[in-house]
């Protein structure tokens, strides 16, 4: 296997993680921003806010796909600030529906 053949396969591997998304990310359009950077990458999953202040957003896909969501992740809205992202890589579910604000 070539190492072409070999990279496109490793981004069509089916990947999930798990962020939560620290700094002036509620009461800023973050979700929406997320809901739409996930749809847009053809990702499966949710975002949603938590009591402390932080966002989670589950997340599962191409490899690739994730890589280009992160970086979204970071960027944020215009009004965001993102301080921190923490990132788990969790198992895929094999989960079908679109991405979602929970």
């Amino acid at each position: 296997m070539s190492a072409a053949t070999a990279a496109a396969t490793m981004a069509r591997v089916r990947t999930a993680r798990r962020y939560i998304i620290s700094g002036r990310v509620q009461g800023v359009g973050y979700r929406m921003f997320a809901l739409d950077a996930g749809r847009r990458e053809g990702l499966h999953g949710h975002v949603r806010n938590l009591p402390d202040g932080r966002v989670e957003v589950e997340a599962e896909g191409e490899a690739d796909a994730l890589v280009r969501f992160e970086t979204a992740l970071w960027r944020g809205p215009s009004h965001a600030r993102v301080e921190d992202i923490a990132i788990d890589d969790v198992p895929p579910t094999g989960r079908t529906h679109s991405f979602t604000i929970a």
